[in-house]
């Protein structure tokens, strides 16, 4: 199944995270890292008294369901010193499952497609750079025509590419 993450971080050696999680997405069992979007700076929402993110946006190719899937993006947090105190606080890594082919799953604990995915352009930006035609399976719509409808407050700014 194609499945899309989400990256994040805002403590620390925020690209350095980053990197080491998708190292660690790479060696999921029977999961394939197939690409990742170039990394984007931007303001935090929520809890705005804290530190830019650097987001990002992965692509794999995984036989895990979605719950272990989520599961194991918990345990590679976790591992890499997330502590979870504040809802939108700040934190070293972010995963985020973000879609998991077009399955709609809306469990207490598990919910894809991710519930602020076409609110988000930290999200989105990087999605789209890396398929600008993928489909909301809730919606029917382009991503990137919800991109198109999104005033991308706070701004999102390009910055260097993980993947070539």
């Amino acid at each position: 199944m194609k499945a899309f993450i989400g990256l994040g971080s805002n403590l620390g050696e925020r690209e350095v995270q980053i990197r080491l999680a998708l190292d660690d997405l790479a060696r999921l069992p029977a999961t394939h890292l197939l690409r990742a979007s170039s990394l984007y700076d931007s303001e935090p929402v929520g809890e705005v008294d804290q530190p830019n993110f650097l987001n990002a946006v992965a692509e794999i190719d995984t036989e895990l369901t979605a719950r272990q899937l989520l599961w194991n993006l918990l345990l590679i947090e976790r591992r890499l010193g997330r502590v979870r105190h504040q809802k939108w606080g700040p934190r070293t890594i972010d995963l985020d499952l973000l879609l998991y082919g077009s399955m709609v799953v809306d469990e207490p604990d598990l919910q894809v497609p991710h519930p602020e995915l076409v609110r988000r352009s930290f999200v989105l930006v990087p999605l789209v750079e890396l398929d600008p035609l993928l489909v909301h399976p809730v919606t029917g719509e382009t991503l990137l025509n919800h991109l198109s409808r999104l005033k991308a407050r706070p701004p999102v700014k390009r910055g260097t590419r993980l993947w070539n």
